[in-house]
């Protein structure tokens, strides 16, 4: 089973990191403010306000600043300040053993979600496609805090994944599987095949959504993934949202869904309220979760901290 991180309590540390795009100080001062209001001490990596051209710092300078929080015994959760572009280009310069010896709380989606991935795969960390700093603002959804902190800051167990009231999940493809859950964003995925990085499906839940991509593109990368055999290889499949997905060809998401991604006879669960969208659910990458689609349920098995 992979490593569960220590449990996050109101007074702890959190580490604050800008890993891909870089992102205007106001816009991080106000997430930090909003921790600091929660009860939380906050630390900023050095390159937190950083710019080189289309990233936040040099490759090297922004994985420093990522292994700087892992090698610090205060922090207790690392918290990046969005996702963007780049954040593959940090994975050659990180010291896997040195984030296995040291598990941190690690939460974010959109391109944080190859980080994700792989600290579960090189590192065997639990992660979580969960809220990042630019979602700790006031009057955003209770239930995006609420997912964040059941899954980061109790041992709840078991614990289902549900969306808000009104949203429902919909089970396509009929099914029950267990295993562990991997994923998250589309397009991030495609990016990373055929490197040393790319993602491992291997009897996994496999997690998908993505945003602001038009629907003939969305094919595009879920053919991809297909070729790569990422379909082959996993037991079951979670289509979250496509947020401001435009149609194409008169197709939508959901025709696409109901057509390309039935075609693999995998239980196949949509719908989830995810990252991109106004609601987002706590997915920990890494835990054991088990896909009932017959039942129309996911649910974490295990704690995601210990």
């Amino acid at each position: 089973m992979a490593i569960k991180p220590p449990i996050l309590q109101q007074g702890d540390t959190i580490g604050i990191v800008t890993l891909g795009s870089p992102l205007d100080a106001s816009i991080i001062n106000a997430g930090i403010e909003t921790l600091q209001n929660m009860g939380f001490n906050v630390i900023l990596g050095k390159y937190v306000y950083s710019q080189n051209g289309v990233l936040a710092g040099t490759d090297q300078q922004r994985a420093s600043d990522l292994m700087s929080m892992f090698e610090n015994d205060q922090v207790k959760m690392i918290l990046p300040t969005r996702g963007g572009v780049g954040v593959a280009g940090i994975l050659p310069y990180l010291d896997y053993s040195v984030i296995t010896s040291n598990p941190k709380i690690v939460s974010g989606y959109s391109d944080i979600t190859i980080l994700l991935n792989v600290l579960y795969q090189y590192a065997d960390l639990i992660t979580f496609q969960s809220l990042m700093l630019i979602d700790f603002v006031s009057g955003g959804p209770a239930y995006n805090v609420n997912q964040f902190f059941t899954a980061t800051s109790t041992l709840t167990s078991p614990r289902q994944i549900q969306n808000p009231p009104g949203i429902p999940t919909v089970s396509t493809v009929q099914g029950n599987v267990t295993g562990p859950i991997v994923g998250g964003n589309l397009a991030s995925f495609v990016d990373n095949l055929g490197t040393p990085y790319e993602i491992d499906t291997k009897e996994s839940i496999l997690l998908i959504e993505e945003t602001h991509e038009s629907i003939n593109t969305v094919y595009r990368y879920l053919n991809h993934l297909k070729l790569a055999g990422k379909f082959d290889d996993c037991i079951g499949i979670i289509m979250g949202e496509c947020t401001n997905c435009p149609a194409a060809y008169n197709t939508t998401y959901n025709d696409l869904i109901n057509t390309f991604m039935t075609s693999f006879g995998k239980p196949l669960m949509t719908n989830l309220t995810t990252a991109h969208g106004t609601y987002k659910a706590a997915i920990p990458i890494g835990a054991i979760a088990n896909l009932n689609t017959t039942n129309n349920t996911l649910t974490v098995l295990e704690p995601t901290v210990s």
